[in-house]
């Protein structure tokens, strides 16, 4: 069984050490102490049995809980050397559990890798028996957050003041007011704005939203190029009471789902739902943003080991953007390493996860991107692509 979801728990980010501490104090070992804290959870939660994603928690239910939310802005006091604008390199996967296919569901997720915004929208596939397509307000979304974006934050770029970029929250709530299709989906934003300055040196930063439980996780070589990535930052879901099925989303349905439904609730869930972070970013970061179908089912260290076997150390320590291949072969692996978590061993036993063995049979979809420079060619390619939308636009 599949529900419905639009609030749910608040975020508790975990920021890797106290605000003021040097990043190699703060973020040092922060790899490990996730997943051992990780695997302390789910000792209590081991089960044999396969869970099913997503249940729908009705509109008072939410409201109610709405209060007890709150943002969390979180930052990284480390020095930025580069003093230039970067961007993502970025490739996506994803893919319907074998499990859902036998049962004829659409995937319902949707992703987004451009040079400035990386997302994950998660749909929630029980309004195909509203008669919904479950894959419109997720698709729709994610599109319109793109265009908001990169028509905002694109480097050395001229934006009108009443156009200019306010921050995730209000980016994603402009996207949300601009579609039309019906749906309810969590939602995950990483975002890179270089417009922010310290002692006049540029200092890109990585804002974070998240609605739901969609989670991303950074990394980073601390010990220089030669050193392993370890995880540097990760964002926690938000359910209510904790439960796997009922994240908090974002919604806009009709009566045949919710009779109550305001759009002005869905306004309230971005505008005081919503978990925000502000993390630094540097050349060669690391950022893989998931669904749930993720996180449930795979470690944080098994994340990292997948990246550190893909992404070898450069060979003498001089920095080079990875290619495109291996960032999808990457996204690829994590996707199938997920869904293979709901099929028993060789002794009968179901692997173990964070929520317990066999985790959960769901849409899986993954973003694997790297922070690298932004360069005049990027800045050619994306007249040429803006160009191309502009015509389409009036041609249709």
């Amino acid at each position: 069984l599949k529900l419905l979801v639009y609030p749910a728990a608040p975020s508790h980010g975990a920021p890797p050490g106290r605000a003021g501490e040097p990043k190699q104090h703060s973020c040092q070992g922060q790899h490990h102490r996730l997943a051992a804290s990780a695997r302390r959870r789910t000792a209590a939660m081991a089960t044999d049995m396969l869970r099913s994603p997503t249940f729908l928690v009705g509109t008072e239910k939410q409201r109610g809980l709405l209060d007890e939310f709150q943002r969390r802005d979180q930052h990284f006091t480390e020095e930025y050397q580069k003093n230039k604008p970067l961007c993502f390199s970025a490739r996506s996967y994803q893919k319907t559990h074998p499990g859902k296919m036998k049962n004829g569901h659409k995937d319902a997720d949707a992703t987004l890798a451009s040079p400035m915004l990386l997302g994950v929208a998660d749909g929630v596939s029980q309004l195909e028996e509203f008669g919904m397509d479950a894959s419109e307000l997720p698709n729709e979304l994610l599109k319109t957050c793109e265009e908001l974006g990169m028509s905002q934050l694109i480097p050395d770029r001229p934006v009108n003041p009443q156009d200019a970029y306010r921050g995730p929250v209000s980016l994603l709530k402009e996207a949300y007011e601009e579609t039309e299709s019906l749906g309810s989906t969590t939602v995950l934003l990483a975002i890179l704005d270089n417009s922010t300055r310290i002692h006049g040196k540029l200092h890109p930063m990585v804002a974070v939203l998240t609605i739901g439980d969609c989670e991303l996780l950074m990394l980073r070589r601390l010990n220089g190029r030669q050193s392993r990535l370890e995880a540097v930052f990760h964002t926690e879901m938000q359910r209510i009471d904790g439960h796997v099925q009922t994240p908090l989303q974002l919604a806009r349905v009709d009566e045949r789902v919710d009779p109550e439904f305001d759009e002005d609730l869905a306004l309230e869930v971005i505008e005081r739902g919503s978990a925000v972070h502000c993390v630094s970013a540097y050349e060669g970061d690391i950022i893989v943003l998931g669904s749930d179908g993720v996180f449930d089912n795979l470690f944080l260290d098994e994340i990292v080991d997948i990246c550190n076997e893909a992404l070898l150390p450069p060979q003498g320590g001089t920095f080079g953007p990875v290619q495109s291949a291996k960032l999808s072969d990457i996204a690829k692996r994590i996707v199938d390493e997920s869904h293979a978590k709901s099929v028993y061993g060789r002794g009968g036993a179901l692997p173990d996860t964070p929520i317990g063995r066999g985790g959960k049979m769901d849409d899986t979809s993954v973003v694997v991107g790297e922070v690298v420079e932004w360069t005049k060619a990027h800045s050619d390619v994306w007249a040429q692509v803006r160009r191309d939308r502009q015509w389409r636009s009036i041609s249709t």
